[in-house]
């Protein structure tokens, strides 16, 4: 039994969002996190293997090679294995072209019939929420979206979504993927035992050489040349100017609203 989980290193949004002057995003100077609801998925895998000693967790990402650091947070979180997919042939894939190949490096480890595929919701870069569900129609296996709670009895999970007016809970077969949020649970810290045993975890690079014979591999539907979509600018929006707080009784902010609104002639 084995649970991937996909993730993904993305700038740290919290701070000045850096921009070129071609107006696209500066990643190379700006601080970078593990993707926030890769980190609920971690923990999903984890504490499902907790019932399950002998299942193995394996974190897999596509990346440029310092991606490795996030890697080894994880794998010092309780990971088992950690796999890097990185190449030149890989780079400027748009979200279709990274769950290509992405699905492809799962299929070169071998997809069984009790594994598990996890994946956070969306990433805070691109907001899309496509990559996981698009892993799933590639390997042909049944998905369910926004997980806040998971149930594992042998080859069934029982899986509550989070919907915008409520809750819906799936039971689903094995293999699948789920897609979780930030209300399924809270994400470990990594362990001083975690930390001290990570580097001695087994680490795995695959290139492009490594995957260039999967099934879903193909040179026009990788990389940029396999992107039907790219992103044309990234800019920070403009700061919107402070509000203004009418005091009063209902009836006396309205008026001065009104007054307000006449004044600038919008009304």
């Amino acid at each position: 039994m084995k649970y991937f989980v996909c993730v993904k290193q993305v700038p740290d949004t919290s701070g000045k969002v850096a921009v070129k002057a071609d107006g696209t995003m500066d990643r190379a100077s700006m601080a970078t996190i593990i993707n926030p609801d890769d980190l609920n998925a971690v923990e999903a895998a984890l504490t499902l293997k907790e019932a399950n000693p002998e299942a193995k967790v394996i974190v897999i990402t596509m990346g440029p090679p310092p991606a490795v650091s996030m890697l080894r947070e994880l794998l010092a979180m309780g990971a088992d294995e950690a796999v890097l997919i990185s190449g030149r042939e890989f780079g400027g894939s748009d979200t279709f072209a990274t769950s290509q190949i992405v699905a492809a490096g799962i299929h070169h480890i071998g997809l069984e019939s009790d594994d598990i595929i996890f994946c956070g919701r969306q990433a805070i870069d691109g907001d899309t929420a496509q990559v996981g569900p698009q892993i799933a129609e590639k390997l042909d296996i049944p998905q369910v979206s926004y997980a806040a709670d998971i149930r594992q009895e042998g080859n069934k999970l029982t899986v509550k979504r989070m919907l915008e007016d409520g809750y819906m809970t799936i039971e689903v077969r094995t293999p699948c993927l789920v897609t979780c949020i930030k209300e399924l649970n809270t994400p470990r810290y990594m362990t001083v035992k975690g930390i001290l045993e990570c580097d001695k975890k087994p680490y795995t690079v695959f290139d492009y050489e490594t995957l260039k014979d999967e099934p879903l591999i193909e040179p026009d539907t990788i990389g940029l040349k396999g992107s039907p979509t790219n992103v044309y600018k990234s800019f920070s929006p403009p700061v919107k100017g402070a509000g203004i707080m009418l005091e009063g009784s209902g009836k006396e902010a309205v008026s001065k609203l009104f007054a307000t609104l006449a004044e600038k002639h919008i009304i």
